[in-house]
């Protein structure tokens, strides 16, 4: 586990420090053991706002914010750093953007809201989807266990697979949530 610190900790301060001068459309970042799972998958993830070099990064699946920021040149002078969740796992498609300080920021940290303010299932933690109508602790916990067993969700349909979600639960929840 300390390795995994560690290793990460050299990676976030490598990006930080080495401030590209233009984007990069593809980036390798030193693997952890989350980021290995699913080998060979990659997101794409879109960096905009207080970071070095905004622009569309592509990342190993399971990558996580750190890595993110990493790849776009590290946080800007102007960033508040935290206004994002570092250890948060990220989608693909997603749009990550760093606030600068005194902005709000637009995804709440670990809940996984996206910017149109729908609930991302992939990235959502326990007490985020407690908020949704009808999802208790119960509920929520499957949602995550089923996530944890199957890998993302790759519809909103998908819910119906998790044990106590039915077409009634399903439709009071599909324009509340996203993938």
């Amino acid at each position: 586990m300390v390795l995994v610190l560690v290793a990460l900790a050299v990676t976030v301060g490598i990006g930080i420090f080495r401030g590209q001068s233009a984007p990069t459309q593809a980036v390798t970042i030193d693997q952890t053991p989350a980021a290995t799972s699913g080998a060979g998958a990659e997101i794409y993830v879109h960096v905009s706002g207080a970071v070095r070099e905004p622009g569309l990064y592509v990342l190993p699946d399971r990558s996580r914010v750190v890595d993110a920021v990493a790849a776009a040149g590290g946080f800007a002078k102007s960033a508040a750093r935290d206004g994002v969740n570092l250890a948060r796992e990220l989608s693909d498609g997603e749009q990550l953007v760093v606030p600068k300080k005194g902005e709000e920021a637009t995804v709440a940290p670990g809940g996984g809201v996206t910017a149109g303010g729908k609930l991302n299932l992939n990235t959502a933690d326990q007490s985020a989807l407690e908020e949704l109508p009808g999802i208790g602790p119960a509920l929520g916990q499957r949602i995550i266990a089923w996530r944890d067993e199957n890998g993302r969700f790759t519809s909103v349909d998908d819910l119906l697979a998790v044990s106590g979600i039915g077409e009634k639960v399903l439709a009071g929840l599909r324009d509340l949530v996203t993938v």
